[in-house]
This record gives C-alpha cells, sequence and structure tokens, in this order.
C-alpha cells in the first residue's frame, strides 16, 4: 500500500498494491498494521479503531455531502468506490488548523481502486460521476443524528470546483445546509 499526501496533509490518498494475472486481480483493501504503519511513516496520527461500514449506491450526478460529526461523536473515514466512479472532496473544518476551510478532491473509481482517509474534524461530500456507483467507508465513530452537520456544498467561501455538469442531484438536506458563515464553531 502506498499512501500519497494531499495538499491537506492530513487527508491521505492510499494506493493499494493490485495483483493482475489473466484470472482477475487481488488486492488487500484494508490492513490495519499496514495502514497505521505508513500513517507513521509520514509523521501523521493513527486514528481510533473503524467501528461503522457504510455503503451507498448513487446515479450518475447524485451529489451527498458536505457531511461532519462533531465531538464527541467526530468521525474519520476510510472511503472508496467498488464500482462506478466519484469525485470526492474533504473540507477541512478544524478552527485552529493551518488548513482551515481549504479542501481537496480527488476522482475514486472501481478502476483506480484509491481510497480515501478523512480524519476527523473534515467535512466529506463527493459525486457520482457514473450511473450505479457503489462508495464504501470506514467510519472511527458510530453514526450519531444529534452529533451530524452538514455544509453547504456550494458555498462560495469554500470554493470547491465540482465536476461539470453542475445540475446535480441533491436531496433537501443537502440543498439547504448552512453556509459557513452560519455555523456555530465546529469542534472536531
Amino acid at each position: 500500500m502506498k499512501l500519497i499526501q494531499t495538499s491537506l496533509p492530513d487527508v491521505v490518498i492510499i494506493e493499494p498494491t493490485v495483483f493482475s494475472d489473466d484470472r482477475g486481480w487481488f488486492m488487500e483493501s484494508f490492513n490495519e498494521a499496514k495502514f497505521h504503519t505508513a500513517l507513521q511513516a509520514l509523521d501523521l496520527p493513527t486514528p481510533r479503531a473503524f467501528v461503522q461500514d457504510n455503503h451507498s449506491c448513487s446515479a450518475k450526478g447524485v451529489l451527498r455531502g458536505l457531511h461532519y460529526q462533531r465531538a464527541p461523536h467526530a468521525q474519520g473515514k476510510l472511503v472508496r468506490v467498488i464500482q462506478g466512479a466519484a469525485y470526492d472532496v474533504a473540507v477541512d473544518i478544524r478552527p485552529a488548523s493551518s488548513t482551515y476551510l481549504q479542501w481537496v478532491g480527488v476522482e475514486l473509481s472501481a478502476v483506480n481502486n484509491r481510497m480515501l482517509w478523512i480524519p476527523e474534524g473534515f467535512a466529506h461530500g463527493f459525486v457520482a460521476l457514473e450511473d450505479d456507483t457503489h462508495f464504501m467507508y470506514k467510519t472511527t465513530d458510530y453514526y450519531d443524528k444529534s452529533s451530524e452537520g452538514a455544509l453547504l456544498w456550494k458555498d462560495p467561501a469554500l470554493g470547491i470546483k465540482w465536476p461539470q455538469p453542475s445540475d446535480f442531484i441533491i436531496n433537501e438536506k443537502d440543498s439547504d445546509a448552512p453556509a459557513v458563515d452560519s455555523l456555530p464553531a465546529i469542534n472536531s
């Protein structure tokens, strides 16, 4: 497994080793010891244990996010696409961070097998680039409705450059999410 730091150094792209031959391919999708060792080699902290796995399926153009959970149920997420493709976005919402409100976007697909590690203290969202896109992710805490929050995906203060076209399919909750300037202090 290879870890690549993004422009937000705490958010890393994970490229697993894929073994291919005429029968198909094999990869180890997660190995905690190797993941922790690779994070430590980058001087990044290791996460709490993963306690929940989530799986969503989206049509092309579905945009989900930007979601986060506040303390005491903040979630780190290890995300990947197992079918189709998605443009995945992480936004730093840690007020004391030098990269506060900066974002990074990465294409994840069943073809490139990339994963993205998004630690606690980041908002997360994605847009499906293909029909029948299956998105899976592990979280470091359980979903807690009273701790959930969202940021407006198109907030000009964030300036996220989502892929074109912009006629996304978005649920009401995400369409009505607050802009950054209307939020109370975010605690990760």
